[in-house]
């Protein structure tokens, strides 16, 4: 099944059909997200504390970010595959920057998402003059850390306000062709929504945005870290799993696992030929 591409999701703007967009960092998730059947499959750098452990973003690199897309491209999913450019991967020169959004792209990515607005405009050019696709990243952008703070929600006041609003306008004008809004008040999303061209996907901005994003751990309760506001869980795997794990330690310290329909067997012959014949069977 062919990807949507970029200019597909850009047209969705205008058709005022929500957006769908989920993070999956491997085969199994990504599976997942495009059978159900979202738009977009972020390979977001918060694989760093979803999948790798880390407390923050920061942590991963080039390399990290080539080997989960190139195992969620692999699935082949129809939806379209967001490569995420992780901290210090577009920051340096323009040299680095298109290396390392080439490299996403041949990982499988069928566009590139960075962090930043206006500062961040040179990179965004010289990733497009490669013809690759663009996504934009305002409001809270976790590689900034500690420039912030900490976690915290962005644009609360005018001056913050109306620097989002411009650096997704200068974004749009740039050619990025989808922004996504993390952690910012609903009303500052729903100007920047109705002052750009291009569709603004929300994480904690509201439902005036042209789609949403979740991670698919804290959607599907795969695990118990600290979810924000702005989650709702719609599965608890992550208990269901650690209560099938226990079943099955729980069988096998009784004996009741393997049983013998789990197990492979000799024909009489062969095991008679061991000196096996007439062993006691193995319970079922």
């Amino acid at each position: 099944m062919a990807s949507i591409g970029a200019p597909a999701i850009s047209a969705r703007k205008a058709d005022g059909t929500p957006l769908v967009m989920v993070t999956a960092y491997d085969a199994p998730t990504a599976r997942i997200a495009d059978t159900a059947g979202v738009d977009m499959i972020l390979v977001g750098d918060s694989v760093a504390m979803v999948v790798l452990g880390y407390d923050d973003t920061l942590q991963v690199t080039i390399d990290d970010m080539v080997h989960h897309t190139a195992a969620v491209a692999r699935t082949r999913p129809g939806a379209l595959v967001v490569g995420d450019l992780p901290w210090l991967s577009y920051h340096v020169s323009r040299e680095e920057t298109v290396r390392n959004a080439a490299a996403l792209v041949r990982a499988g990515a069928g566009a590139v998402k960075l962090e930043g607005g206006a500062k961040r405009l040179e990179s965004v050019e010289a990733i497009l003059d490669l013809e690759i696709p663009v996504m934009g990243h305002l409001g809270l952008t976790p590689q900034s850390i500690h420039a912030f703070g900490g976690f915290k929600v962005q644009g609360k006041e005018l001056d913050a306000a109306q620097r989002i609003v411009d650096d997704a306008v200068a974004l749009a004008d740039a050619g990025a062709f989808a922004i996504v809004l993390e952690c910012v008040p609903d009303a500052v999303a729903r100007v920047v929504t109705d002052a750009v061209d291009v569709p603004t996907i929300g994480i904690g901005a509201g439902r005036h945005c042209d789609g949403q994003v979740l991670v698919i751990h804290d959607l599907l309760g795969l695990e118990d870290r600290i979810t924000p506001k702005f989650v709702r869980r719609y599965a608890e795997l992550g208990r269901d799993g650690t209560d099938a794990v226990a079943a099955f330690a729980a069988d096998v310290r009784a004996g009741r696992f393997p049983s013998a329909e789990e197990t492979y067997h000799l024909a009489d012959d062969v095991a008679e030929a061991l000196g096996l014949y007439g062993a006691a069977p193995i319970d079922a």
